[in-house]
């Protein structure tokens, strides 16, 4: 059975460096992060970045919260959850 295109969208994005890489760093550091520190952590560019969390947005994976002038993100549970496969894949790789 076919999966629904969206499905096969956000599937592809997490089988991908960039992307496995800042759903990790945002759960190896507890606090809240901005896109800048975070790109810089995993060696992409801001907009790049900034690209692939509105897509883990939209996935329901993370979540902006306005504090002042920044938006902080923020890992959701099911994001934290495929952040923590994607560390045992790592380790078993």
């Amino acid at each position: 059975m076919l999966k629904k295109e969206s499905e096969k969208e956000i599937f592809e994005v997490f089988f991908r460096r960039k992307p496995a890489n800042i759903l990790v760093a945002l759960r190896q550091n507890t606090k809240n992060r901005y896109g800048s520190i975070l790109a810089k952590e995993v060696d992409c560019t801001y907009s790049h970045a900034v690209k692939i969390l509105q897509e883990m947005e939209k996935a329901n994976l993370v979540e902006f919260v306005k504090q002042g002038r920044i938006k902080m993100i923020k890992l959701t549970d099911n994001g934290n959850r495929i952040a923590e496969h994607i560390e045992k894949i790592q380790t078993l790789l």
